[in-house]
C-alpha cells in the first residue's frame, strides 16, 4: 500500500507497476489512474483490470476515496462528488511521482460514478494522454427519471426522505448501498445486491449517508465531455438500469468518443460477468493505440 494526501487527508493506494516495456519511452511508462464508483474500495473489482494494463506495459494507481476504504476522512462512507474529483486529481498528481513513470502519460480509468468523474478531471489537466470511462453515471438527473422505470414510487419516495433527513441531521442518516428490491438502499434493483457482493472487497463496508441521491441528482458530468481534448473511450451497457445509457451516449459525442457497446447490465463488465473479458480487450486494445510511447 501507498498514501497520498487529497486537501491535506491520508488516501490509501496501491501501485501495480507495469510487468512489460511494450509502452516505455524515453520519458517513461504510462501510468492508469483508477477511480471506482458509487461506494466501491479499490479491492472490489478492479485488480483484474489493473493486472491487464499491467501486463499490456502501464504502471497503474488504485485508490480509495477519503471517507471510504483504507483512506482516512470523516465523515464516514458519505459521497461527495466535489471531494471525490478533488481525490481524482491527487491521485493523478501521485502517479505522476512514482519511479519510472512518464508524467504526461497519464491515463484516467473510471467505472460508474467515476465514469463521470474522469470526463471532470480530463477537462481540466494537460497532463492527461487518455480516459476510459466504464458505464458510465453522467447525469444525475437522466439517472433519477431512468429510476422511475425500475421502481415504484413508494420506494423512491422514502429514500429520498431518508436522505432530506440525513442531510438537515446533526448526526446523518446511514442506509445500505445495496439492497435486495423493496428494501431500503441506495441500489436495490434486482440483482444489484448480489452482484455488488460478489465483487466487494474486505475492506468495503455495505452502507452509505442516505443524503446521496440529493448529492447524485444535482450534478451533470457530461457537460464536462465537451472539454475533454484527451482520446476517449466510453463502454456503454446497452440495458443498464442504473447509469443511463443514453446519457453515456451523449457525453460520448461531446467527448468525440470512441464507444464500446455491451448487451447487459451495469455490472456485466466487472468480473466474471459475461463480458468483463471484452471490456478489458478494449480498453487494453484502445491504451496500447492512443498511449504509445511519443516519437
Amino acid at each position: 500500500m501507498t498514501t497520498f494526501l487529497s486537501s491535506g487527508t491520508r488516501c490509501a493506494a496501491t501501485h501495480v507497476p507495469s510487468s512489460s516495456d511494450a509502452l516505455t519511452g524515453p520519458e517513461g511508462r504510462p501510468v492508469v489512474v483508477m477511480g471506482h464508483g458509487l461506494g466501491g474500495t479499490r479491492d472490489s473489482g478492479l485488480e483484474p483490470f489493473a493486472k491487464a494494463f499491467a501486463d499490456a506495459g502501464l504502471d497503474v494507481l488504485t485508490f480509495d476515496y477519503r471517507g471510504f476504504g483504507e483512506s482516512d476522512g470523516t465523515p464516514r462512507q458519505r459521497v461527495r462528488l466535489d471531494d471525490q474529483v478533488a481525490d481524482f486529481h491527487a491521485a493523478c498528481d501521485a502517479a505522476a511521482r512514482l519511479p519510472g513513470v512518464d508524467p504526461r502519460r497519464i491515463v484516467l480509468w473510471g467505472v460508474s460514478l467515476a465514469g463521470g468523474h474522469v470526463l471532470r478531471v480530463a477537462a481540466d489537466r494537460n497532463d492527461v494522454a487518455a480516459v476510459v470511462a466504464v458505464v458510465p453515471m453522467v447525469d444525475g438527473l437522466a439517472a433519477a427519471a431512468h429510476a422511475t422505470r425500475s421502481h415504484r414510487p413508494s420506494e423512491l419516495l422514502k429514500a429520498t426522505g431518508l436522505g432530506v433527513r440525513s442531510r438537515v441531521s446533526r448526526k446523518p442518516v446511514l442506509m445500505p448501498l445495496a439492497a435486495r428490491p423493496g428494501e431500503v438502499g441506495a441500489l436495490t434493483l434486482p440483482g444489484a445486491y448480489e452482484d455488488y457482493l460478489s465483487i466487494a472487497g474486505p475492506t468495503w463496508r455495505n452502507e452509505v449517508h442516505a443524503d446521496v441521491g440529493l448529492e447524485l441528482g444535482s450534478r451533470k458530468p457530461a457537460a464536462a465531455a465537451a472539454r475533454v481534448t484527451a482520446p476517449l473511450l466510453v463502454q456503454v451497457a446497452d440495458f443498464d438500469r442504473s447509469a443511463p445509457p443514453h446519457a453515456a451516449m451523449k457525453a460520448a459525442f461531446k467527448g468525440r468518443a470512441e464507444v464500446r457497446h455491451y448487451p447487459g447490465d451495469h455490472f456485466d463488465l466487472f468480473p466474471g460477468k459475461p463480458f468483463h473479458e471484452a471490456a478489458v480487450a478494449h480498453a487494453v486494445s484502445f491504451l496500447t493505440r492512443k498511449v504509445a510511447p511519443r516519437g
